[in-house]
């Protein structure tokens, strides 16, 4: 794996402002249903994936010998794990572009073998 650099995750964070860009001109239906279908998987979306990046950065705060111990940086990290909670109960988007994918009959993801949210 790559090493992560600011860059890097600049370009993913760029990568999601063309997809924001591109939905906001009207594809259709189907195709923006498999652009989103990643973003929004039970297990591996950016639900699921920024609640544990809140939860990860939290507890590598919390334990940094170099973080100061005080109620103003209790106070923050606990509010990074809020938000965790938060995003990680959105991970039930993925049950939205199951009911929307069957509103338009999309199959292109079984079709390709990619699995299906559940």
């Amino acid at each position: 794996m790559p090493a992560l650099t600011p860059d890097t995750i600049h370009a993913a964070a760029e990568t999601l402002s063309d997809l924001t860009d591109y939905l906001r001109e009207n594809p259709d239906p189907v195709e923006a249903l498999a652009l989103v279908e990643p973003l929004l998987d039970e297990y591996t979306g950016l639900p699921v994936q920024l609640a544990d990046i809140l939860r990860a950065l939290a507890r590598t705060l919390q334990e940094h010998p170099d973080t100061p111990r005080t109620a103003q940086v209790d106070l923050l990290i606990t509010e990074l794990r809020t938000a965790a909670w938060e995003q990680a109960d959105q991970h039930t988007l993925h049950y939205v572009l199951d009911d929307l994918r069957d509103l338009y009959g999309s199959t292109t993801a079984s079709e390709q073998g990619d699995g299906r949210c559940r």
